[in-house]
């Protein structure tokens, strides 16, 4: 039996022998059956069981619940098939901010029978008509107040764009059915492509199941949050990123509670809803952890109960400062666009200050040296996992090779796991900086010099050295821009040696007003170096 009408995605997918194993697939939570359309569980079930008056999504302006979302959904859908012809399988972008209806694209795509590709909003055409080309995406649905970038891509492939905020889907919905009949899919079947961070030339296109969708909210939430009905998430990172998804659509309605979008999160905005809004579960990366720490104070946040940071490692002088300023702890976890989600992380019973965690319940995951073997406790090497998700490439057996070696998932990640197996950050496979025969992690200068108490936030780099292969660079906002001068680089320098080994000081120093980041908050190390 085929997939899908359009079965492009499935016939891109690696073959059985270069995927990754699927293990713990014998616990009874992550047994799907045969037949099986996410939207049924996330969405549908909670109509059909009673819940459609229960509130699913807020935002500043206004709510809606399961019921609004549902039937707005099913209008969608209608018009996806009936208007603009989506066929089962077709791959359909979505371009939009956090706003309730890009939440009820996304269950129409997959409704229809479509294969969702949402997209970051500051992506430009270029990078669009990339992702595009690559996945031969044919339906784009647009938040119109996007539309400029959208208006300029050019692509063979792209068959109809519709826009909404303005009247044009809005009118198609008008006279829609509020009932949908959900396309009836295949567990395995392709629910969405994800593309990995960077889109210039032939950018990582990664595929997921409707099964893995599920799953992951049986695994994360299940182990580190134990959400009810009565919660209410909130965050930053984008819904076109898997860690958003997950944390501020796939998981609240997997328990029937309720999710607040903000289109624009600054820390003021987090904290802001956090307050009126009652939250209880707040999602973001660690720079903004950062920023929100010294802005706590004027805000009550008792209603919060559950902090979470990933996209990039959590220093520990982060946690420690929330933690003193809050009392609560902040859950770091590692996933990956590959793995759709966390697969290392804690919970409060487990939780080791400055240690990523354990893995999560659904996965496991080991440390080994370059040949695949495995390394003794507290050495570094590569981190690997594997469990009830994994990276399915589409249309590159070369990256597929790269990144799943003899049935595990290579993360790109230098961890070490001490005796009790907790995981400890230690660099990024490319963020090892190498000079005069040391190995400096830059994660290990970064998190020095965030404890000096006149530094922001900094990122380290390598830079290239003839004399000592590289040199340890680091790029340092301060609180005060008018300290930015050659007598506080000394001191930085000078302090940097009493209280951390000399060898790893920086021996060049940039003060800069602002660091490069994406949308999700990663700083984007590449521009610095």
């Amino acid at each position: 039996m085929k997939h899908y009408d359009d079965n492009f995605a499935h016939q891109h997918l690696p073959s059985p022998e270069l995927q990754p194993d699927y293990v713990f697939l014998d616990l009874p939570q992550f047994n799907r059956p045969e037949m099986l359309n996410c939207v049924d569980v996330l969405l549908d079930n909670h109509i059909k069981e009673g819940r459609g008056n229960n509130t699913c999504i807020r935002t500043f302006e206004t709510t809606w619940t399961y019921q609004d979302l549902y039937e707005k959904a099913n209008q969608i859908a209608h018009v996806l098939v009936e208007d603009l012809g989506l066929k089962s399988g077709n791959r359909v972008l979505i371009r939009s901010a956090n706003n309730p209806m890009m939440v009820a694209c996304w269950f129409a795509i997959l409704k229809a029978g479509g294969i969702v590709v949402a997209t970051m909003p500051l992506l430009r055409a270029k990078e669009l008509t990339t992702i595009i080309d690559c996945a031969e995406i044919s339906h784009a649905i647009c938040d119109h107040s996007l539309a400029d970038e959208m208006h300029l891509v050019k692509s063979d492939y792209l068959q109809s764009v519709c826009f909404y905020s303005n009247s044009q889907l809005k009118e198609l919905m008008e006279n829609k059915p509020t009932t949908f009949t959900n396309y009836h899919t295949k567990s395995d079947s392709i629910a969405l492509i994800g593309f990995t961070s960077g889109t210039t030339g032939l950018p990582k296109m990664t595929a997921h199941f409707h099964k893995d969708i599920l799953n992951i909210c049986e695994a994360f939430p299940q182990y580190s949050l134990q959400p009810t009905a009565d919660d209410i998430f909130t965050g930053s990172p984008p819904l076109g990123f898997t860690f958003g998804l997950g944390g501020l659509v796939l998981f609240p309605m997997y328990f029937g509670a309720s999710t607040f979008l903000i289109e624009k999160p600054s820390p003021d905005m987090l904290l802001q809803a956090i307050q009126d809004y009652k939250i209880t579960i707040c999602f973001t990366a660690p720079t903004a952890w950062r920023i929100i720490t010294t802005k706590v104070a004027d805000f009550d946040i008792s209603s919060l109960r559950k902090c979470v940071s990933a996209g990039e490692t959590l220093p520990l002088k982060v946690w420690q400062d929330w933690h003193d300023a809050t009392g609560l702890k902040i859950i770091d976890g590692i996933g990956a666009t590959e793995m759709l989600h966390i697969f290392i992380s804690s919970n409060e019973a487990n939780m080791k200050p400055g240690a990523t965690g354990v893995a999560i319940t659904g996965y496991e995951a080991k440390i080994v040296d370059k040949e695949g073997n495995d390394v003794a406790t507290n050495e570094p090497g590569r981190l690997v996992v594997r469990g009830i998700t994994g990276c399915k490439y589409l249309n590159r057996i070369d990256k597929q090779k790269e990144y799943v070696e003899n049935g595990w998932n290579v993360t790109g990640d230098i961890f070490r796991q001490d005796e009790e197996g907790y995981f400890w950050f230690v660099a990024r496979g490319d963020d090892m900086i190498i000079s005069s025969g040391y190995n400096i992690a830059a994660i290990e200068v970064e998190s020095v010099l965030l404890t000096h108490e006149e530094i922001l936030e900094c990122a380290v780099v390598g830079l290239p050295d003839e004399e000592r292969g590289m040199l340890v660079c680091a790029h340092i906002v301060l609180k005060e821009q008018s300290k930015a001068t050659d007598n506080m680089k000394n001191h930085i320098q000078h302090w940097f040696k009493e209280v951390a080994a000399p060898y790893k000081y920086p021996r060049v120093i940039y003060f800069t007003e602002a660091l490069p980041k994406t949308e999700t908050g990663k700083i984007q190390r590449f521009k610095l170096k």
